[in-house]
């Protein structure tokens, strides 16, 4: 048995009890067929019949829960609003010439609302649309009055000239608001859905035993996972009273539907209010303008700085009538979001996307950070880091040199702080990932060389020339290194990354946006701390920012008015997720560290051993550890491939088994479930291959195009396998953990790159630098290298000017 109720003016009245076996669920995209499949035709209104609806959802589906009283003071949090109530502006649901609705974008908002109610939450929502979709009703009825009694007096050709009148408001409201909630009935029963109508006026809300009624009914079909739908009684609403707006907790007037989207949030105590509306959300000028900028969080008090533009092409109320609403049920402990509900690449999941905590439209809040928001922090690293360009080379080397000895001098601080996030990160962190977390001394005096070798090598890294052409006579280009822009690095779990990349940003001219990850959060604040302590010497302190806020890497991911690089440093799942959640921004980073080494059949005992067992166990975490041994089948039953069985089962290496490898053998390790596996820790592959040839070949179809290595003493093998793999670092008779930007004598790198754009392989100073053009004339134009003109193109390449060897 399944109720259906209609509630008006705060009262609960079942209308009819009967069942109905389900309906099958339709795409949004397909929605709009349903309706006219399974809704008269005629202006998709139902007439003298009611809405078949029904509900088999369980009540609770996943634990919510949450004491109500004070409004979340981070996006983050949002994940735990247990009842929400969704606003849904005339420009969301009203089509573009605001007569009948959007259906599409109807269609989606309620697939939303249903997967959330399906979650468990308490989905409550506030729609306007009553006039526009009454609207569309009394002009179709009038047009076709007119045109029978036309066509009875005047004949066909008059009917092109009919005028409609002007149709009131509270008319079209009448007429509509029964087929907006029969569309919503129709749409929320595709999801097992049942949905409930409330009509409601301001003295609905100040008369009290209305109220209660109100509240009593809306916590009964809370309490029964129905979703009410709510919407002012726009057919008997009385005008606003003036000055009877906003005037405490306490009090509100409902003139419109967001300040009773206000009152119903308060009154009901929900945890979040989302209000959707045809713009991002607030912006600090009027949208539109040349210098808007949206604002992510929004404070009390901060209305002062604010520009309001104006109002919604249709609906009662404007960006201003929104703030003050919000504003009003922030102070009575919800949270709120203002966004856009109409814009077709995200309505379809805005709300879903808000609840997740994503940077969605203007989040209200009443904790300000302590710090700078990301957005303000990004333009700082900007400003910072061409202040930083614009310094001399040597003035750059001496903030290195600085801070190289600030590792060495504050050595016990750094290692406190590390101490701590060791003690925090032990019982969560699995032991090579507490490796990588762990700082020491020998630790800090490596980065401290790494770091000068980065400022003896950046004298000549940025303004430096590449190139010159003589383009004609007094007419001279040059093409200059410079800068990137802003760099955002983001790294997990190895603190260490932070004064290397902070030296590299600074040596090239980059401002710097870093994240580290949780567990190293001690370890990264004191270290970024001496970082900008090395910068201010040369009063560039704000070039390198360390984002300490709850932003989400997605989020950070968005900004690409403010970044210009991302370089993730981290899994490979890690830089899979971020090259997923980049928009518009090139992220620089390597897939997975699947590193090869071939033992060929003429490779040397000792060099095998000690090659191998340095590539697997000297660090295993590590991107550049080997993962997969290739073997040639001759040496299969020698000396020689009993010697590296012996020496990876003493290192206590787990060994898997390739599919050839397997067939050769009795007894055998596990088969390896996939070729293209890094694991990170005292684990490998053996595979058997053929030929040098076929090694190739396998590190070709299952490798990371990371760091292979042969080991064999024939140089014509060699020098083969040197020339045909096509990978970032490819080796002779050495460790794949040469693979390293220190060790290359870069002094570090801000990562290992397997792409091809636009840096390859460790990538150190050269790999975060671009160039730009120069050119340099004497009142020259176009015009005069025309056919006829009196000017000659000559191209002549001109040497390059000494650099300083000093």
């Amino acid at each position: 048995m399944f109720y259906n109720f209609n509630v008006v003016a705060s009262s609960l009245v079942p209308l009819c009890c009967w069942s109905h076996p389900p309906v099958q669920r339709s795409s949004p995209q397909k929605f709009p067929q349903f309706l006219m499949r399974h809704l008269p035709v005629h202006n998709l209104v139902l007439r003298n019949e009611s809405i078949r609806c029904w509900s088999n959802i369980p009540f609770i589906t996943m634990p919510l829960s949450r004491t109500h009283g004070k409004s979340f003071a981070h996006r983050s949090e949002l994940k735990h609003a247990k009842r929400i109530v969704v606003k849904l502006g005339s420009a969301v649901v009203t089509r573009g010439d605001e007569c009948g609705l959007a259906l599409g974008r109807l269609a989606s908002i309620v697939e939303q609302v249903s997967m959330l109610q399906n979650q468990g939450r308490e989905m409550m929502i506030v729609t306007s649309g009553a006039v526009a979709f009454g609207k569309q009703r009394l002009r179709h009825e009038i047009l076709l009055s007119q045109s029978v009694r036309q066509a009875l007096h005047s004949g066909q050709n008059q009917l092109k000239d009919m005028a409609i009148p002007v149709l009131e408001a509270r008319a079209c409201a009448a007429a509509g608001q029964s087929g907006l909630m029969a569309l919503y009935e129709a749409m929320f029963t595709q999801y097992s859905i049942c949905a409930a109508q409330i009509l409601v006026t301001n003295l609905d809300f100040h008369d009290e035993q209305k109220r209660r009624n109100l509240n009593g009914t809306l916590h009964e079909l809370l309490r029964m996972n129905i979703v009410p739908i709510i919407n002012t009684n726009d057919a008997v609403v009385p005008p606003p009273e003036p000055n009877s707006d906003l005037q405490g907790v306490n009090v509100i007037s409902v003139k419109d539907n967001d300040s009773l989207a206000a009152r119903l949030a308060v009154e009901m105590k929900t945890d979040l209010l989302i209000v959707l509306s045809d713009v991002e959300g607030l912006f600090d000028s009027p949208p539109g303008s040349d210098d808007a900028k949206l604002i992510d969080i929004f404070y009390p008090g901060d209305q002062q700085s604010v520009t309001f533009g104006t109002k919604s092409r249709v609906g009662m109320g404007g960006m201003e009538a929104k703030v003050k609403a919000a504003l009003w049920a922030l102070q009575g402990g919800t949270s709120v979001v203002i966004a856009n509900g109409t814009h077709p690449k995200i309505s379809g999941h805005v709300i879903t996307d808000i609840v997740e905590g994503k940077k969605v439209g203007t989040f209200f809040s009443e904790v300000k950070p302590a710090g700078p928001t990301v957005e303000q922090q990004g333009e700082m690293a900007r400003a910072g880091g061409r202040s930083l360009a614009a310094l001399q080379p040597e003035q750059r080397a001496e903030i290195i040199y600085h801070l190289a000895d600030l590792l060495t001098d504050q050595r016990e601080e750094i290692l406190s702080a590390n101490k701590k996030d060791l003690e925090e990160a032990e019982r969560r962190l699995a032991l090579p990932l507490m490796k990588r977390l762990s700082l020491s001394t020998s630790k800090l005096n490596s980065l401290a060389i790494g770091l000068r070798q980065i400022a003896a090598s950046s004298q000549e890294s940025v303004g430096r020339v590449i190139r010159r052409t003589r383009i004609a006579k007094d007419l001279d280009l040059e093409q200059v290194t410079v800068p990137i822009g802003v760099l955002l690095v983001i790294f997990e779990s190895r603190p260490d990354c932070l004064p290397q990349v902070s030296a590299l940003a600074i040596a090239s001219g980059n401002g710097l946006l870093l994240k580290g990850g949780k567990e190293a959060a001690h370890s990264n604040q004191i270290l970024h701390y001496l970082t900008q302590e090395a910068l201010s010497i040369h009063g560039v302190k704000d070039a390198v920012q360390l984002v300490n806020t709850r932003e989400e890497v997605e989020d950070l991911c968005h900004l690409d008015k403010l970044i210009d690089l991302i370089i993730p440093r981290g899994s490979s799942q890690l830089v899979r997720d971020i090259q997923k959640a980049a928009k518009g921004i090139p992220v620089m980073g390597h897939s997975e560290g699947i590193c090869h080494v071939y033992v060929d059949t003429e490779a040397s005992v000792e060099k095998v051993t000690r090659i191998v067992r340095d590539s697997k166990c000297e660090y295993p975490a590590a991107c550049n550890a080997l993962e997969t041994l290739l073997i040639h089948r001759d040496l299969l039953r020698t000396p020689l491939f009993d010697q590296i069985i012996d020496m990876l089962r003493v290192e206590q290496v787990k060994i898997h088994a390739g599919p050839k490898f397997a067939s050769y053998l009795t007894f055998s390790p596990s088969e390896v479930k996939s070729l293209r596996t890094e694991y990170g820790d005292l684990e490998c592959c053996i595979e058997v291959v053929d030929s040098v040839q076929e090694a190739i070949d396998h590190i070709h179809k299952y490798g990371s195009s990371h760091t292979d290595v042969i080991i064999t003493e024939n140089e014509k093998t060699a020098e083969f396998f040197l020339q045909h793999v096509d990978s970032a670092c490819v080796f002779w008779n050495a460790s794949t953990r040469f693979s390293d930007g220190y060790r290359f004598g870069l002094g570090a790198e801000v990562g290992i790159s397997t792409s091809r754009i636009h840096a390859r392989g460790p990538v150190g100073i050269e790999g975060l630098l671009t160039t730009k053009w120069l050119l340099k004339g004497e009142n020259h134009v176009v015009s005069d290298f025309s056919e006829h003109g009196s000017m000659k193109f000559l191209h002549e390449t001109l040497p390059l000017p000494q650099r300083n060897t000093i």
